[in-house]
């Protein structure tokens, strides 16, 4: 033990220095909340010091109480009382993106809850970080169907989401650009694909009507989205789908086509077509009673029955390019008209005038 070198205080404590990591800017580190106060956390780092987080994060200590352990991103390693300058919030985001990042690689279904609304869709939080919900990602059920031109009543449902738990998948996400993308349409699809699987055409469902445009009806089946044509509402003429259907009312269809996202339903096919039963009384040659309808360049229709129209075309009027049906006929006057031929298949009758 003679020959033991001796070792200075000095080398002890530089031994020990060199055994601590040093902290760089953006370094992660955890300590202990040593005090709250209004202004300011202190944070025990161990034998890295004292770490401080400043007021502005107030609303993210509020929470915390003292021997609590938090987890905070170094913002500045040395200040000059020596202690280390803290953000919980840069921490939080940080995780948050990393739990994303693996949310979003692993296709997993979360929930998010929206706390407001624009036009364009949905504004969502998630693991801290801010994300949207765009309008094209909303289930059908969720959708809003309304003319394109209310933009008023869009915001309006989706003002009616605010706050409602939703479940969603991430569609994108991107640190460095602060873009966070939700879609719910994701989360449901498959669970959709197995709905599709039950239906067949010929099938008759039941749905609500989620939405009304002026050329059908949007239908929500179950989750998945159907639309009645305007040519699918009823058996007769229908100028304004919501004279005959209200949003939310539930209505009874037959599916006659399938699509991959969509339904194409009929409302008049779950009857007869009266306008068969109708033409049975009726055959070539027969003189009927009806009333003008429309008035076109190429002729005139006529309803012969509450089912039943017909055409007069122009050629019947008369020879010439100058025949012109308004000076024949007046709308809604009563004639007398003769059957000149009954296309069943076509479903067209043509008529001269008697």
């Amino acid at each position: 033990m003679a020959n033991a070198k001796k070792v200075t205080m000095e080398e002890l404590i530089a031994a020990d220095d060199s055994s601590i990591k040093r902290l760089a800017v953006g370094d992660m580190v955890t300590g202990k909340v040593m005090t709250v106060k209004k202004h300011e956390v202190l944070i025990d780092l161990g034998p890295q010091g004292v770490g401080l987080v400043p007021r502005r994060e107030a609303s993210f200590a509020r929470n915390l109480n003292e021997g609590d352990e938090v987890t905070a991103s170094v913002i500045d390693s040395e200040m000059k009382d020596g202690m280390v300058l803290l953000s919980l919030r840069k921490a939080v985001k940080d995780k948050g993106w990393d739990e994303i990042q693996s949310r979003l690689e692993a296709g997993e279904i979360v929930e998010v809850t929206p706390f407001d609304a624009n036009r364009g869709g949905l504004l969502a939080e998630y693991e801290g970080i801010r994300g949207f919900l765009p309008v094209s990602q909303l289930s059908a059920e969720h959708y809003p169907r309304v003319g394109s031109a209310d933009k008023d009543e869009i915001l309006q449902r989706l003002n009616s989401l605010v706050g409602q738990s939703i479940k969603v998948r991430i569609l994108d996400a991107n640190k460095r650009e602060n873009k966070l993308i939700f879609s719910e349409k994701e989360a449901i699809k498959d669970s959709l694909a197995e709905r599709f699987a039950e239906l067949h055409v010929g099938d008759t469902i039941k749905g609500v009507v989620t939405g009304i445009v002026d050329f059908g009806v949007f239908v929500n089946v179950d989750g998945i989205e159907g639309l009645i044509h305007i040519s699918e509402i009823s058996w007769e003429r229908v100028n304004n789908p919501a004279d005959l259907v209200k949003v939310g009312e539930t209505v009874e269809a037959k599916i006659i086509a399938i699509d991959k996202e969509r339904l194409s339903l009929s409302i008049k096919q779950l009857t007869d077509d009266p306008w068969l039963a109708e033409v049975e009384n009726l055959k070539k040659g027969d003189e009927i009673e009806g009333t003008v309808t429309r008035i076109t360049p190429f002729g005139a229709f006529v309803q012969i029955s509450p089912a039943v129209e017909a055409l007069v075309h122009v050629s019947e009027l008369g020879e010439g390019s100058d025949v012109d049906p308004e000076k024949v006929f007046t709308l809604n006057e009563r004639k007398k008209f003769k059957i000149i031929d009954i296309d069943k298949e076509g479903r067209r009758i043509s008529l001269s005038v008697a």
